[in-house]
């Protein structure tokens, strides 16, 4: 593997893993780095999809005291059981969506541009929704009803549009139904296991003619650098939160999303035609 793959490799795994579980857009910013870095083919897209698995496996490391009991008490806790139903409920609504207008989305949205403009309608709705008066009915994950379940699964759905943010759907859902930020941040990252493995074997799947034993240094560099950045992502995203709201990242959102614009029609950045 040369150099200048290796280094991309890095770059595109701290992007990855700091974006995965902030209301930023993970795949929206790997859209927009990896074109600027040229590994925009399909070996580069299947390579983003790859990485996801580091960023996956930060948090079951951060949060496997609570992985491990629910996984144990299955057969006879009903908070675990109940845990369980959660997820694969809030998890049913971005599956089945994504398997009936995947191929559209990505043919028609997984572009710079139109990423940009869904990068700044979610920081608009994020400023929205911190300016609500916010109930909190909700205070840990462990008291998530399935209804709430089924409305933060339709909630992460709309993520399927590149530049949405999965987390900051979810999160930002969770607010609107009554979650405290705690709550809503670590339903969503424990939301993201199920949701990312099965989007990164469905992908894996129908790539498979992509896969080669000559990236697999290209794809271990990414996967450290997405787990590293994103364990300490998630770390420093619980502290930020018992402090502060979400509208560091919506304005965030907004301006990263006005200057690939400017960059795009100003003719400074040549990024892909939308």
């Amino acid at each position: 593997m040369d150099l200048l793959l290796l280094v991309k490799a890095l770059v595109l795994g701290v992007v990855e893993g700091l974006t995965e579980f902030l209301p930023v857009s993970s795949t929206g910013h790997l859209i927009l780095a990896s074109d600027l870095l040229g590994f925009n083919d399909d070996r580069g897209k299947l390579f983003d999809i790859v990485i996801q698995t580091g960023a996956i496996l930060a948090v079951c490391w951060e949060y496997r005291a609570k992985i491990g009991s629910v996984v144990s008490g299955l057969g006879s806790d009903r908070g675990a059981q109940r845990f369980a139903v959660n997820l694969a409920i809030a998890f049913m609504p971005a599956a089945i969506l994504g398997l009936v207008f995947g191929n559209a989305i990505k043919a028609r949205l997984f572009q710079p541009i139109p990423v940009a403009l869904a990068f700044i309608l979610g920081g608009v709705f994020i400023l929205w929704a911190e300016r609500r008066q916010h109930v909190v009915r909700v205070q840990s994950v462990d008291d998530l009803t399935w209804r709430d379940a089924l409305k933060l699964g339709i909630a992460q759905a709309f993520a399927l549009i590149p530049g949405t943010s999965r987390s900051g759907a979810t999160i930002i859902g969770g607010l609107f139904f009554g979650l405290s930020r705690k709550a809503a941040a670590e339903f969503s990252f424990f939301l993201a296991i199920p949701t990312l493995i099965a989007a990164g074997l469905y992908e894996l799947w129908k790539e498979r003619a992509l896969l080669n034993t000559d990236d697999i240094g290209m794809w271990a560099a990414g996967l450290v650098a997405a787990f590293i950045s994103a364990f300490l992502c998630v770390r420093w995203l619980l502290r930020y939160i018992s402090s502060h709201d979400f509208s560091l990242f919506a304005w965030y959102r907004i301006v990263f999303g006005l200057v690939v614009i400017g960059t795009a029609y100003s003719g400074i950045v040549n990024w892909t035609s939308p």
